[in-house]
């Protein structure tokens, strides 16, 4: 049976699975997003990968304008299966010294859906619109959810325990269901969503998509260090840690690589809000380079390999446990 997703914005409609690939500071890069697009879901990576040099053409109209014409190519070459649409991470706060430079690009090349994280504005909401744009504000709790909304957000993604990078405390049973008593609009749940049974079960309880980050590291396309994919495939759910320290907000990290950094990933001392930055000049940034963001659900990731094979696994495994759950109903 097809899927209804007529009641979701248009750019989220008709994907393969309902599964958005989270947008991951560094790695996310031109190559990886257009994979995930090819395979059908959506592909996102954050404006701020795209570094350029004092004075040179801005990097990210160079990536906007090669993801829009190989996925041009990719549609020309098979309208039966089309690419999914891509979605530009936008770091909503107030030492990201590029947002308004980085919003004007967007809107030039009418970017589909944008992700916006660190912040909920009014004007960011209002640029994506001005070009057909839809909205998907991260949020850790329903107070913030109400904010985002207020704002203009067209839709949430629900950043529950186990999600990886930053991430809420929240169950997403509790998170999900707190948003959805007042919400209407889409929502995409972020938190252990590795394999096609999360992803159902996060249809079950309300989410219209999943939200995934950390599979995709451990993939040929994304731009991580060997190591780090490696400990990606190597470790488990008992293998991360949730800390502060490293940006003063909350989030999973590999254990593995905060003891390689010479840390006690069990006493780690606790930092605040204040101690983010996204400014260019940053002299030392250690989380995502040295200290390796990761969710509780890599457990499911065995090998390293091409994006469209995790789709590939993770569509077999939806529409089979989709199948079994719908049998025990007949």
């Amino acid at each position: 049976m097809a899927r209804d997703d007529s009641h979701l914005p248009k750019a989220l409609q008709g994907l393969r699975i309902p599964l958005i690939a989270s947008p991951l500071f560094i790695i996310s890069v031109p190559k990886l997003v257009i994979a995930q697009c090819k395979a059908g879901i959506v592909g996102s990576f954050p404006a701020l990968n795209a570094r350029e040099g004092e004075g040179e053409h801005p990097l990210l109209d160079t990536w906007l304008t090669e993801i829009k014409e190989e996925l041009d190519r990719h549609n020309q070459s098979n309208p039966d299966y089309p690419a999914a649409p891509y979605a530009v991470n936008q770091i909503v706060h107030r030492s990201n010294e590029r947002l308004e430079r980085d919003l004007e690009i967007c809107v030039k090349h009418e970017v589909p859906i944008w992700i916006t994280s660190l912040g909920a504005r009014v004007d960011v909401n209002e640029a994506a619109h001005s070009c057909g744009g839809i909205v998907m504000h991260d949020v850790i709790n329903n107070r913030f959810a109400h904010k985002a909304i207020e704002k203009g957000a067209d839709g949430l993604v629900a950043v529950a325990a186990g999600a990886g990078g930053h991430a809420g405390q929240q169950s997403p049973f509790a998170l999900v269901r707190e948003i959805r008593e007042w919400f209407d609009g889409p929502i995409a749940l972020s938190g252990a969503i590795a394999t096609g049974e999360s992803l159902l079960a996060a249809r079950a309880m309300g989410a219209d998509l999943g939200y995934t980050g950390s599979p995709f590291i451990a993939t040929d396309e994304a731009n991580a260090d060997q190591a780090y994919k490696d400990m990606i495939v190597e470790s488990g759910a008992e293998d991360i840690v949730y800390s502060s320290l490293f940006t003063g907000v909350w989030g999973n990290y590999l254990k593995g690589s905060v003891e390689n950094a010479g840390m006690d990933p069990d006493n780690l001392p606790q930092s605040d809000a204040t101690a983010m930055t996204f400014a260019a000049d940053r002299k030392k940034p250690k989380a995502w380079k040295t200290i390796w963001g990761s969710g509780q659900g890599i457990g499911a990731i065995k090998s390293v390999g091409p994006a469209g094979a995790i789709v590939d696994r993770m569509a077999d495994e939806y529409f089979a446990a989709g199948k079994k759950l719908a049998a025990e109903f007949t």
